[in-house]
């Protein structure tokens, strides 16, 4: 467990930061050349532990045999068509997804999560004649256009005017409530009081994450969604719910929103679909759609219903379900789970420990109130110390839930592998604390020399 050196290729970070534009953040000092399960290694064979799955969507580990196959196979026969051609991969996919969820059975395969986000809000305004989304307050939904106007969690400073008709309302968080004392149900109804009294008579849509994974892991409480479903349904708004990161049994069940036993009129779906290939799908109800295809709906891309993807996406659901993937999930979630909760014990500075199953959040408390030990500091330098260790655990280092690990194994992750990430979590609490104690009591030294 003896802390290493990163290795560092001068050339190489030269020519990067020469020729690449920054998109967030820093980048990572560790340049993997080649990946395997739940491990990455980079040119001098030092292997890290995945425990974000790539981007939170490598939910079958790196590399996975089946899919390595299937892409090797796929991309001598069809890679890409005019976007107006079918192919048999596309209509296999979708009904392999309508057969998930047999009450949204009409399906659109993109690229990514942003703009199939995009595709479901316009779909959702041209059905409802509405213009007006509502979304959470510590939500991410995209970069581009409608997608990223219903994101509040980072990116809406400096850019100008977001799109017209755009409300946020407050998502419930139990371990740090908006109003003490005061219940979900409370502060939902307030919260659509403010809607309501804001908007025009135009609501089309609310977009919500089951879990917000990048909001700091909040879990919608239960009855939460059956609720704002029926705030929905009173104002004439279609629910789009975006399971980018809950979907494909990360949850330890298939979609997120299964828990509650609430349908979505709208169902988005990406990362995890792919498996870590770009690939997306918007799901919507028979109703909607012939609704949408009387108003003329148009949302025409290059890359829609590409059948190389769609090949990815269909051996992506038959391993999670053959190998019943979902229910490992919920398994390995109470492994790392209890030896987060034991983490939590021995360090104080852990405050919580939440989400549902591979989807799991630490929240750190500051060490004192200088902003060299605030929980940002804190959670910036163990997520630091764990990438010398062997470990890469996300730190959501923008926005206002930056004190926020997540923690987002691959699904097919051993009992070994989950408790060799909690073995180098713990190492790198350790470190990292006691590297803050002399910084922390050097005032005092200085003071008491003076005497």
């Amino acid at each position: 467990m003896d802390e290493c050196t990163v290795p560092s290729d001068a050339e190489f970070w030269t020519r990067a930061r020469r020729y690449l534009l920054k998109y967030g953040g820093e980048f990572v000092d560790f340049v993997p050349v080649r990946a395997e399960g739940a491990f990455l290694y980079d040119d001098a064979g030092r292997r890290v532990l995945d425990f974000t799955s790539g981007q939170m969507s490598a939910v079958l580990g790196h590399s996975h045999p089946e899919i390595v196959a299937t892409v090797r196979d796929g991309i001598g026969r069809l890679d890409h068509l005019f976007s107006s051609m079918l192919s048999r991969p596309v209509v296999d996919l979708a009904e392999a997804l309508a057969g998930l969820v047999p009450q949204l059975p009409k399906i659109m395969l993109l690229s990514t999560g942003g703009e199939a986000n995009e595709a479901a809000i316009k779909l959702a305004k041209l059905v409802t004649g509405g213009w007006e989304v509502v979304s959470f307050a510590q939500s991410w939904h995209g970069m581009t256009g409608e997608a990223a106007s219903a994101t509040y969690k980072a990116g809406c400073r400096g850019y100008g005017p977001m799109a017209m008709g755009c409300f946020a309302i407050p998502a419930p968080n139990a371990y740090r409530p908006r109003f003490a004392g005061v219940d979900w149900q409370t502060e939902l109804d307030d919260a659509f009081d403010l809607i309501d009294r804001q908007s025009t008579g135009n609501l089309a849509a609310f977009i919500a994450e089951p879990i917000l994974s990048s909001g700091g892991v909040i879990e919608l409480p239960e009855g939460y969604l059956a609720a704002l479903k029926q705030k929905c349904a009173e104002r004439g708004m279609l629910l789009i719910l975006d399971e980018a990161q809950t979907g494909m049994g990360r949850t330890g069940t298939m979609f997120a929103f299964e828990r509650d036993g609430v349908l979505p009129d709208i169902l988005v779906l990406s990362k995890t679909l792919g498996a870590g290939l770009p690939l997306a799908a918007v799901m919507t109800t028979d109703e909607i759609s012939q609704a949408a295809d009387d108003r003329g709906f148009l949302f025409y891309t290059t890359h829609v219903n590409d059948p190389l993807p769609a090949m990815v996406g269909l051996k992506v659901i038959e391993v999670v379900e053959r190998d019943g993937l979902a229910a490992r999930a919920a398994t390995l979630s109470d492994r790392l789970k209890r030896g987060l909760l034991s983490l939590k014990q021995r360090y104080p500075c852990i405050g919580d420990v939440r989400g549902r199953g591979l989807l799991l959040g630490i929240e750190f408390e500051a060490l004192d109130s200088g902003q060299r030990h605030s929980a940002r500091a804190l959670s910036n330098a163990v997520t630091d110390k764990a990438l010398h260790l062997g470990l890469s655990a996300n730190i959501v280092r923008t926005g206002a839930s930056d004190g926020v690990m997540r923690i987002a194994p691959p699904l097919t992750a051993t009992d070994a592998e989950i408790d060799l990430g909690l073995d180098l979590l713990d190492a790198a609490l350790e470190l990292t604390l006691e590297n803050l104690r002399p910084v922390r009591k050097a005032p005092a030294l200085a003071v008491a020399g003076t005497r």
